[in-house]
């Protein structure tokens, strides 16, 4: 950060007042945060956002009236809305918050050093997209969630109902097992296809889906056509090879 950074304002709802002084107060010890508006209901809190605008919501997911949830699916249909913050101490709601493009998910008690990486997320996302652009997605890995950002993920694989998320080359072959490496989500590929269409996402297969621009190399004619990832080689389905092949000449592949 330079010193021309404008500070980031940021609003704290929570009704439960030691919890909302506790996080004010750690956010205090943060250079890049400004002003902090507090509320302590989801009403409150849409009233202040309504004639305020800030950079970043801490919501609370569990408050009488009007949730944390229905909070920030309000939030979304301002012009500028900020990005949010759930702060809970219930693991299970990571899925709906991904639903809503949550930015991060903090879990009560919450730790200083994970309250800036919270803020470093959305700070880098503003810097690299337009706010929203890059969808966030939370992935359990046992008992902790993660969250792994759309721009990182270089080609999905179907698993049934599920979607997994691979972020790197790796080293294995598209007809690896089960065991393979991933990020698991409760999402059809079919969705994921839908709504990555304008992120430079492509179907290349009933499997698979690609990010154009990771493809590496391509091998469109003869009786498999392929695309690869680094060392992963994927099987293009015949009927999309045109698509595939026109996306390509885009211009889009990786150099």
């Amino acid at each position: 950060m330079t010193n021309s950074a404008p500070l980031i304002d940021v609003l704290v709802a929570d009704d439960e007042r030691p919890a909302l002084d506790e996080l004010v107060h750690l956010l205090r010890t943060d250079a890049r945060v400004g002003e902090i508006l507090t509320a302590s209901s989801g009403a409150q809190a849409l009233r202040l956002m309504s004639e305020r605008m800030v950079r970043i919501a801490f919501l609370d997911i569990h408050m009488p009236g009007l949730t944390g949830m229905e909070l920030a699916r309000a939030l979304l249909t301002l012009a500028e809305p900020p990005a949010v913050v759930f702060v809970t101490a219930d693991e299970a709601r990571a899925v709906e918050a991904f639903e809503l493009r949550a930015a991060d998910y903090l879990l009560k008690p919450v730790r200083l050093e994970r309250l800036r990486q919270s803020i470093d997320r959305v700070v880098e996302l503003g810097d690299s997209a337009a706010p929203g652009d890059d969808e966030v997605l939370p992935v359990t890995v046992g008992s902790v969630v993660r969250f792994v950002r759309r721009s990182d993920v270089r080609w999905v694989r179907a698993q049934g109902d599920y979607s997994r998320l691979h972020t790197g080359g790796g080293s294995r072959q598209s007809g690896a097992g089960p065991e393979e490496t991933g990020h698991l989500v409760r999402i059809p590929i079919s969705e994921l296809e839908a709504r990555w269409a304008d992120a430079g996402f492509l179907r290349i297969h009933r499997s698979s889906l690609v990010r154009i621009s990771a493809v590496t190399e391509a091998r469109l004619s003869g009786s498999e056509p392929t695309v690869s990832i680094g060392t992963i080689s994927l099987p293009v389905s015949r009927r999309l090879v045109p698509a595939v092949r026109d996306a390509l000449l885009r211009g889009e592949v990786a150099g």
